[in-house]
Formats: C-alpha cells, sequence, structure tokens
C-alpha cells in the first residue's frame, strides 16, 4: 500500500515515525499547506496520514486509490465525514494518547495565574526582594484552590482527568454539557448560566462544533466572577478573542490562559496579542498536547489504526 504522510513534522522530528514504513510504501512530507499541494500528493495513495491538511472533496477527488484517512490528531476538523463515506473511504483518529498532558497544562496555566507566579518571579530576579528588609513578600493577593469551584465544559477523558484532579486539590467540581447528553453522574451537571456564575476556575475540553463555537462570547464573559479565571485548551473558536480581550481590560474576568486561538498562529490582528501583563493572561502556542510521551503515544496509535485497517478490522472510525 502507499501511504502518503502530509504533515510528518506536526508530531516534532525529534520522534520516530520509522514504524510506519513497515506498513508500505510511505512518503513522508515535513509538512503540507495548500489545497493543490495536497491534491498532488495524494492522488496515488491508498493512506493518508493527515493532521490539518484539508480532507475534503476538492483534495481527494482526483485520489481515486484512497481508503483510508488517518489523523495524527485526535481532532478531524480538517476532514468532511460526509464526503469520505460518501467515497468509503474510513476516517481514523488517535484517542486518549494526549490527555494526561492537556490535564497537567490545564493545571500549569491555573496555578500560574491564580498564584501570580509571573509577579513574584520578576519580583525576584529584579533585584527587589533582595533590596527589602523582611523574608517574604505577598504585594499581590493570591488564593487557595481549597474550597474553589471548578467548572468543566466537555466531560470526555480530559475533562474527566482535570475533575479528579480538581477534586483532589479540595475543589468543588460542577460540569455542563453543551449537546446535553452527558452519561457523567460523578459530578453535578448545571446549564450554562449557572456554570458561568458559580465557577472561580472554567476550563473548556470540549471538541470545536456549531454548537460551541463562541461558546465563551461577550453575554457569557459578563456572567462570570470579576474573580475567575478561564482556560482554553479546547479549539480555539470556542472562546470568541476580540471579546475575551475587552473582558480582561475591562476586569469582567481576572485571568485566561489559552492554549489554542481563533487563528493559529497568532496574528497581529488579535487583539489578545497586545495584553503583554503575563499575570492577566498567558498564550502557548497549542503545545498542551505535545510532551515527549504523548507525541510518541500519538504515532504509535496512528501505526495501530492501519495495521487493524489493513487487516480487515479498522478501529477509531469517526465516520462509520
Amino acid at each position: 500500500m502507499k501511504i502518503v504522510v502530509l504533515e510528518r513534522n506536526s508530531v516534532g522530528p525529534d520522534i520516530s515515525v520509522s514504524c510506519l514504513e513497515e506498513l508500505g510504501e510511505v512518503t513522508f512530507y515535513p509538512n503540507t499547506v495548500t489545497l493543490d499541494e495536497v491534491r498532488e500528493r495524494v492522488k496515488d495513495a491508498d493512506i493518508i496520514v493527515a493532521n490539518k491538511s484539508p480532507m475534503r472533496e476538492e483534495s481527494l477527488k482526483d485520489a481515486p486509490n484512497v481508503k483510508l484517512v488517518c489523523e495524527f490528531a485526535t481532532g478531524y476538523d480538517n476532514v468532511d465525514l460526509a464526503y469520505c463515506k460518501s467515497r468509503g473511504i474510513k476516517v481514523c483518529n488517535v484517542v486518549d494518547y494526549s490527555t494526561a498532558m492537556v490535564a497537567q497544562h490545564t493545571f500549569t496555566l491555573a496555578l500560574a495565574l491564580s498564584q501570580k507566579l509571573f509577579h513574584y518571579d520578576q519580583y525576584v530576579k529584579s533585584g527587589a526582594y533582595a533590596a527589602q528588609d523582611r523574608f517574604s513578600n505577598f504585594d499581590v493577593p493570591f488564593y487557595e484552590l481549597e474550597g474553589k469551584t471548578w467548572g468543566i465544559v466537555g466531560m470526555g477523558n480530559i475533562g474527566r482527568r482535570v475533575a479528579r484532579i480538581a477534586t483532589d486539590l479540595g475543589c468543588r467540581v460542577i460540569f455542563h454539557s453543551i449537546i446535553g447528553r452527558s452519561r457523567v453522574t460523578d459530578y453535578p451537571q448545571v446549564d450554562k448560566d449557572t456554570l458561568l456564575a458559580e465557577s472561580d476556575f472554567l476550563s473548556l475540553h470540549c471538541p470545536l462544533s456549531d454548537l460551541s463555537r463562541n461558546f465563551i462570547d461577550a453575554a457569557a464573559l459578563k456572567k462570570m466572577k470579576k474573580s475567575a479565571v478561564l482556560i482554553n485548551v479546547a479549539r480555539g473558536p470556542v472562546v470568541n478573542n476580540t471579546d475575551l480581550y475587552h473582558a480582561l481590560v475591562d476586569g469582567e474576568i481576572m485571568a485566561a490562559g489559552l492554549d489554542v486561538l481563533e487563528q493559529e498562529p497568532i496574528t497581529a490582528s488579535n487583539p489578545l496579542s497586545l495584553l503583554q501583563d503575563s499575570d492577566k493572561i498567558i498564550i502557548t502556542p497549542h503545545l498542551a498536547w505535545a510532551s515527549v510521551e504523548a507525541r510518541m503515544r500519538c504515532v504509535e496509535g496512528v501505526y495501530e489504526n492501519i495495521k487493524a485497517f489493513q487487516h480487515g478490522e479498522p478501529k477509531h472510525v469517526v465516520n462509520p
């Protein structure tokens, strides 16, 4: 089988992908951006491995042999599932490979913001601590997680992991299901207004859909506590970036930690790029999923998906 890997570097050049060569004749491309590039590179492929490259009629119509599209990811926003199904093309993703790291990053952002770590680190490095005559400094107040309410949107694998950690840290956990069909019963499920009004920390772990797009907008931010911390490690468009900018500038919420943005990489037109106060906002470059261990698991997941398909037992199919 001819396997085309369109975005080999999406898992990092430091991670080996040589295992895929056991499964067929593999062509690796470091990155594939444009529709024309996709169309040309997949025209003879039996199997495509992609991440962000568009997988839809315009890019696949001249690729008659394609039988499988494997995502180097859990998300599959780049794929037209209906079109692939109409062609008999299976689409598979990799599940649960980054759960531990995304949950860890959620709390890294939340704790750095709530404990004002950047302020106090700079206080020491500026020489102010060395110049004072007392052993401690706590001029900017910070608070414990113990006793706070941690709100969650999206109770999948990552949301449940975050809920367990938050509970261990002494938080009361509540959650909201955008589709309203969650089977999770370990934590109270609340409506959106209750979630916004009661959450001291609100973390987003939902997929992007028409229901979740702009879930956090100006109206939602006005309903949150002024002391609230918002964490988005889901998808960028779940949060309206312009509305969040105004909410932070106007003090409608205390802080935000983002690993995803409406457009990536960040553009000069995104007003959040104007905010330089790291006690108010931390933005990381879509790396919450990308620990060394997680990227190794992602490659292994793609390998297993292709092997299972070749053995006639496809798994993790998202367009059955």
